[in-house]
């Protein structure tokens, strides 16, 4: 008989997120990861048998988390216009909140490129995700007349979430919030209706 797991292994996953997230997938080392989690080397491989399938498990469950944090942000904040008020306003916070951690999805573009196709469909999956959100905002926006109806939302779309990605590079880079803000209010022009 299998001897039961004596821990979390949803909680394991998120504090493994969070070291990533810290340090990027080549800064975490086996050890770190131990320390993170809690968790004995044999109990790491034999639950998730690899520094790799972690780092993946641990990239889904902070896409799920950031999908339902987003989601939850664009319905409740109103107008189109608004909605994306509201998400460039939560990036700055979060950003000036958390100086220097960024975003892990944007960390692991940066960090691995195109070169791990498993990461690749991964951050595919999760960015479709996003541009779909944002473009349903965008067509919220245009039929209450705050967003610019000659811009076609998966444009809109497309440019928000590269807005929110530039922000949080920005924040890596140093920048305060004014700079962001400019940034911020730059792009909203460019969104909505005149």
């Amino acid at each position: 008989m299998a001897r039961p797991k004596e821990f979390d292994e949803r909680a394991a996953v998120g504090r493994a997120m969070d070291a990533f997230w810290a340090r990027g997938y080549e800064g975490t080392s086996t050890q770190a990861l131990c320390e993170a989690t809690g968790l004995g080397r044999s109990s790491i491989y034999n639950t998730f048998t690899s520094k790799h399938e972690l780092f993946m498990r641990a990239l889904d469950h902070y896409a799920e988390r950031g999908i339902v944090l987003r989601t939850a942000l664009l319905e409740e904040s109103g107008t189109g216009a608004e909605r994306f008020r509201a998400l460039f306003s939560y990036t700055i916070d979060e950003e000036v909140t958390h100086r220097g951690r960024g975003c892990l999805v944007v960390n692991t573009v940066a960090e691995f490129g195109d070169r791990d196709p498993e990461i690749k469909a991964r951050i595919d999956a999760d960015t479709r995700r996003h541009l779909t959100l944002l473009a349903a905002s965008a067509r919220e926006g245009q039929l209450d007349g705050t967003i610019d109806n000659a811009r076609e939302p998966g444009d809109v779309a497309e440019f928000a979430h590269s807005t929110v990605a530039g922000l949080r590079l920005m924040s890596r880079r140093g920048a305060g919030r004014a700079a962001m803000e400019a940034v911020a209010g730059i792009a909203l022009d460019a969104i909505t209706a005149k």
